[in-house]
């Protein structure tokens, strides 16, 4: 039962992950989208942390501490790293070429440091998937590209594929819970430097509180403890690749919350993106992918 749910578990947290963005129109508009993130790393951390020192266990015998570290160094970056690029290059740019790299990177570092080669059902489902995400987001009239955006996107991408692989070896000899609440205070710890570099007043105006707990509680803590879970039956490219369903939820939530009209092209590309997903969730139960 388990292993079946598992890429539930994922497609789960990449839904909730979905939701950020449209969060995020409601924070104050002098929350620095740096800021956020960082805040979003850190009540998450603590709220995984206070959720494990009541309901969990610390086991400090058997801890991978190199493994931990390296993953909560690969979340850290990956915050400023998203939301710097999403900032340099639009949301479109930022989100395809971050979220749709991760995929690629997860099958590479797992082919060079596992020594295992993606199948060919996950080639085809992320071709199709990454295919969706540009249909999706670069359909529109204005597409900014900046080098140094599309380096910090990429960055992103890596970082959120290094920390799926880590955290995937992780999780096979620790609790989800553990593994993640501790990756993310570590994580959180690493950040607290930003939020000296920006204004913070803007969290505690009632809609700073409001997103801030949103993106802290829902898609950190929540989320990336489903994520965890799934990660103990689903390969971390499988992962990766199923995260894809965070933008097709963030353009759904744009249609039916925000208002917002889609192009032909655009619904071809959740079409795409819809048939890589099922492709994967579908293959993931069995041994190997």
């Amino acid at each position: 039962m388990v292993t079946r749910l598992a890429p539930l578990f994922v497609l789960l947290a990449a839904m909730l992950w979905g939701t950020t963005g449209t969060a995020q129109t409601f924070a104050p508009a002098a929350a620095h989208p740096i800021a956020v993130g960082s805040v979003r790393l850190a009540i998450g951390g603590i709220c995984l942390l206070v959720v494990l020192l009541i309901f969990g266990q610390f086991h400090r015998k058997g801890w991978p501490v190199r493994l931990t570290l390296l993953a909560a160094f690969s979340m850290a970056c990956y915050q400023p790293l998203f939301f710097s690029a999403v900032q340099q290059t639009g949301v479109a740019v930022g989100t395809v070429i971050g979220i749709g790299s991760a995929p690629i990177f997860s099958g590479l570092l797992e082919a060079v440091f596992l020594n295992k080669r993606p199948a060919i059902v996950w080639w085809a489902a992320t071709l199709l998937s990454i295919c969706g995400c540009l249909l999706l987001f670069l359909t529109g009239e204005s597409v900014t590209i900046q080098p140094v955006g599309i380096v910090l996107a990429l960055g992103a991408g890596l970082a959120f594929a290094g920390y799926t692989l880590l955290s995937s070896k992780i999780v096979q000899n620790k609790s989800s819970l553990e593994a993640t609440a501790v990756i993310f205070i570590l994580g959180a710890v690493l950040l607290v430097p930003f939020l000296f570099l920006f204004n913070m007043n803007w969290i505690l105006q009632p809609s700073g509180i409001a997103v801030s707990l949103h993106l802290g509680l829902i898609t950190t803590a929540i989320a990336y403890f489903l994520f965890s879970s799934g990660l103990k039956k689903v390969p971390a490219s499988s992962a990766v690749t199923l995260s894809l369903a965070e933008p097709l939820t963030a353009a759904v939530l744009g249609v039916v919350l925000v208002g917002e009209e889609l192009a032909i092209l655009s619904w071809a590309g959740i079409a795409l993106l819809l048939v890589g997903i099922i492709l994967i969730a579908f293959s993931s139960r069995k041994s190997e992918i």
